[in-house]
């Protein structure tokens, strides 16, 4: 302002002096009083307090002040907005769910930068006045956001295991037969044991219901009142890794930054010592499900002497040791022809077979809850070619499991001619060899379908968007030969056929897919599936050094204890291969340097850290790969690859340690067009190298919440089609060369909860059709270009998100917001504990 004011000035500044007391009063008396009520904010409230008391006698004196700072009204009117701002930013704090850890984690930056805001605008040095703890404040803001990265980045989500916690799954639709054992059990598990272990075993042949009546004990009213929050639902394979399981039951109750176990009785004492302090609260159920033969010895490493402790265990098989075993009978005739009559699918009436049939069928399933589910189903559009079959009493299976020869008939059905015909489908055998395939992997696997399609790609040469790959298992579910199950805490991956879906397969079926496999001589298999333990070789291996295989699958499982010393073997016409280890070290065959034809792998450690392999340089020099997936691999001996794989079009990183990996990207892929990041925790920038790969169309980076920037370059990538950053949390803002990726069509930011901007070219996106955005609270508002995205049809957001959109929406004719109500969030965090 000028020294000398006219009138008109004056009376300016007299109003806007008026204007401005009113709300930062009202701002004032609303945070004293929320900092005494909102006790999720109630350190950063009475710090924002304090700075709005020291600022007091400055706005009281506005006129005095925007003379001496030469300030001019319009800025003074910016104040006034701002504190209107802050008024409902407290409100909205006030508002705010006590498990809702990621808004408040937002919402305590946003009072942090308000407060910055208010400093900054009267330049004034307030630190010595004002009686705060900024350390205390920092410290919670700090133990927020590492709270926020362990919902949105937990290690695991898209891990292959079936869970990274020992949460009790669901139970299935109908549950009959299982009212009395499910009384009988609770009585066992219920018993007062005094201050020794209790250890329940419910035995019985696989696909009777043993892990149903283990989910029904779990989530008994009466057991949830005794247990509460100490039941741990854990499933054990036949390569159980003890470390693995103790670090799953560490991560069940929010221990997500445990340090490696330097041992088995290492990890044994710290359970130990968890399970003494959670009992003093509860006390605690464990179920052991699916035990295998010999695992006597790993049920007794559990067995702690804490009062009120149970272990509750599912097997196949009966173990002398402990007493207290409960053997589940197979289901009675009525209640099997009622499982059976549920299981066939409504457009089916099943009241035109003849009652005798019926009881047929039934008598053939022997009682077998998952044999009468399998064969209800596919009695759905098939019922004369099953009928046939179970009249003819057709079985191949030399072994005397009346489970298998059910579910043969299912299986077989595939290569009917007239189910062929019926479904006007060339393409059935490929079905029933997509089910054999899926006994490549490990019991109690979470499959990602986006992995078998990968394989089927290649083999079957299915297309690359992955829509007859879903239909193919589509096809398998319909006949309760797979499970397939989309990832509900990963809406956003739903853009394609197969992302987000995931596949499961009853231990039973799996064994079915494995005998069959297991068909005719070894050199003549399609799929060669060898689980390794020890230094153990099979005798086929040893004798057939010298003869070459036509396996176009090979699926090798090794435990810990497996040397790495892999012995000659000729695979020429290998496609796939698979391999799972269980170990720290590990060391890749070199026979596969002899696998010409090999077009994809797929490496998985399943340790509870990143596993070192030695020797993956030797990648480097297959030239026929073009899919590669490594899962919970360090990649640091990789950087030293020198050679190209030009080739190779898709490589997926699943919480792998990047190390130095990308030191040398550009050169090592010149081709790629597919690439997937995924918890990858040491991911902190990306190489500017990346821009280079000129092919590239589909980038995912998700659940990297380190990575902070993208590089300036981006633009570069021209064919890109599909861009995922999903919960990369601390992503500050996208480059403003995004602007140039015009082929782009779909973009997801979901939860990158500081991402504070869009860029200015946003609008230069011609091609966007899809964006989701749900949890970017770090946005205030759109960057005005974005009323040019003639192509938007579709915005996955939240709320408030949405309310960004409000101006720019006459803008937009074909834009259809799609408001997620329920906060995805708090689906997440109903997994864990507040």
């Amino acid at each position: 302002h000028s020294p000398i004011f006219s009138a008109t000035a004056m009376a300016a500044d007299l109003n806007m002096t008026a204007a401005l007391v009113a709300p930062f009063h009202q701002l004032l008396t609303l945070v004293s009083g929320e900092a005494e009520t909102a006790l999720k904010f109630k350190s950063i409230l009475t710090r924002l307090e304090v700075t709005l008391l020291s600022l007091q006698p400055y706005v009281d004196r506005i006129d005095q002040l925007d003379l001496a700072l030469n300030r001019p009204i319009t800025e003074t009117s910016a104040l006034v907005n701002r504190l209107k701002h802050g008024h409902d930013l407290v409100r909205k704090c006030s508002k705010i769910a006590s498990w809702n850890i990621i808004k408040q984690y937002i919402y305590s930056h946003r009072l942090l930068d308000f407060e910055e805001w208010l400093l900054r605008f009267f330049q004034v040095d307030v630190q010595v006045q004002l009686a705060r703890d900024t350390r205390k404040v920092l410290v919670e803001v700090n133990d927020l956001e590492e709270e926020v990265n362990r919902l949105l980045a937990v290690p695991g989500r898209s891990s292959s295991s079936l869970s990274d916690r020992c949460d009790v799954p669901d139970l299935p639709d109908l549950v009959v037969g299982l009212d009395l054992p499910l009384t009988e059990v609770k009585g066992m598990v219920t018993m007062d044991g005094g201050s020794s272990v209790a250890v329940v075993v419910v035995s019985a042949p696989g696909g009777c219901g043993k892990t149903t009546l283990a989910k029904m004990v779990c989530r008994d009213a009466e057991i949830r009142g005794i247990y509460r929050d100490n039941i741990f639902f854990v499933v054990i394979t036949k390569t159980a890794n003890l470390q693995v399981i103790v670090q799953k039951i560490f991560r069940h109750k929010g221990y997500h930054k445990m340090s490696e176990f330097q041992s088995d009785e290492d990890a044994l004492n710290q359970l130990e010592q968890l399970l003494r302090k959670i009992g003093a609260g509860a006390p605690i159920l464990l179920v052991l499900d699916d035990v295998w033969s010999g695992g006597e010895s790993l049920i007794g490493k559990f067995m702690f002497q804490i009062q009120g402790y149970k272990i509750l265990v599912t097997s196949r098989f009966v173990f002398p040791r402990f007493h207290s075993t409960y053997k589940l009978n197979l289901l009675n005739d009525q209640d099997a022809i009622t499982l059976f009559r549920h299981s066939v699918c409504p457009r089916y009436d099943i009241s035109s077979l003849p009652h005798d049939l019926v009881n047929k069928i039934v008598e053939g399933c022997k009682g077998f809850p998952l044999a009468l589910t399998v064969v209800g189903r596919a009695l759905c559009d098939q019922h004369e070619v099953i009928l046939e079959k179970w009249s003819e009493g057709r079985s191949i299976f030399d072994s005397n499991s009346d489970l298998l020869a059910c579910l043969q008939a299912s299986l077989d059905a595939l290569d009917d001619r007239a189910i062929v015909a019926a479904y006007q489908r060339k393409d059935m055998a490929i079905v029933k060899e997509c089910f054999l395939d899926l006994g490549s992997f490990p019991e109690n696997q979470r499959i990602p379908a986006t992995v078998l399609m990968d394989m089927w790609v290649e083999l079957y040469d299915l297309d690359e968007e992955g829509m007859y790959t879903l239909a193919n298992l589509l096809e398998l579910s319909a006949r309760n030969l797979v499970n397939l199950v989309p990832d509900r805490n990963d809406p956003s991956k739903a853009n394609g056929y197969c992302e987000g879906h995931f596949v499961t397969q009853h231990g039973m079926l799996r064994e079915l897919a494995i005998y069959k496999s297991s068909q005719g001589p070894i050199e003549k298999r399609k799929r060669l599936i060898m689980d390794l333990s020890g230094i153990e070789l099979p005798k086929w291996w040893v004798e057939q050094v010298q003869q070459p295989t036509n396996a176009r699958i090979i699926s090798i499982s090794t435990d810990e204890m497996f040397p790495s010393n892999w012995s000659d073997i000729q695979v020429p016409a290998v496609e796939v291969l698979i391999l799972n280890f269980w170990s720290r070290s590990y060391t890749l065959p070199h026979f596969m340097l002899m696998m010409d034809q090999l077009k994809v792998l797929i490496l998985t450690s399943h340790v509870s850290s990143a596993a070192k392999v030695n020797n993956l340089t030797l990648l480097g020099n297959i030239s026929s790969l073009r899919r590669i997936r490594m899962e919970h691999v360090s990649l640091s001996f990789l950087s030293t690859c020198s050679s190209q794989m030009e080739n190779l079009q898709k490589l997926s990183l699943i919480m792998c340690e990047i190390d130095k990996f990308f030191e040398n990207y550009t050169d090592m892929f010149p081709n790629l067009v597919e690439m997937e990041i995924e918890y990858c925790e040491d991911l902190v920038a990306l190489p500017i190298g990346l821009c280079d790969t000129v092919h590239l169309k589909k980038l995912s980076i998700t659940y990297c919440y380190k990575l902070g920037a993208l590089p300036g370059g981006f633009g570069r990538l021209t064919n890109l089609e599909v861009l995922r950053l999903n919960s990369c949390t601390t992503l500050l803002e996208l480059p403003e060369s995004i602007g140039s990726l015009q082929r782009l069509s779909f973009l997801d930011i979901s939860h990158c909860l500081k991402l504070g901007r869009l860029p200015e070219r946003m609008g230069e996106l011609r091609g966007l059709r899809t964006l989701h955005m749900g949890g970017c609270w770090g946005l205030d508002e759109l960057p005005p270009s974005v009323k040019d995205l003639c192509q938007l049809e579709t915005v996955m957001c939240d709320e408030d998100t949405a309310i960004l959109w409000r101006p720019y929406e006459n803008h937009l004719s074909n834009l259809k917001k799609n408001v997620v109500k329920e906060d995805i969030a708090q689906n997440w965090l109903h997994d864990f504990p507040p």
